[in-house]
């Protein structure tokens, strides 16, 4: 079964990070992405432009409507995600634990439909 993890963290938090900073954060994301590619269960992850650049439609009552940046004021935001493919949840539950981005944000684990 495959599980997408949506990892949401606060950008203030990211506001003082370097270069540097960055590239030991990139190496980490690649060691956890080394390791679902070796138990077999990787399908997909990427980095997500921020929340601010993100333009939002509905067609709810019929009237197209286009609004720049998120639907939701929040401090935290949709940065990422990972899909995986694993037998159930405490399997997705127990990578998602390992994922880098629970040390700093929250990771939202949905089943796919």
């Amino acid at each position: 079964m495959r599980y997408t993890f949506l990892l949401y963290s606060d950008p203030a938090d990211f506001a003082h990070m370097g270069p540097e900073d960055w590239a030991e954060m990139k190496a980490v994301y690649g060691k956890y992405i080394g390791a679902l590619q070796e138990a077999g269960i990787f399908v997909d992850t990427d980095w997500l432009h921020p929340a601010d650049t993100a333009t939002t439609l509905s067609l709810k009552g019929g009237e197209k409507v286009v609004q720049d940046g998120p639907v939701a004021e929040t401090r935290e935001t949709l940065g990422g995600y990972f899909v995986i493919d694993v037998d159930d949840l405490d399997a997705a539950l127990a990578w998602a634990e390992k994922c880098p981005a629970v040390y700093y944000g929250k990771v939202e684990i949905r089943a796919s439909a």
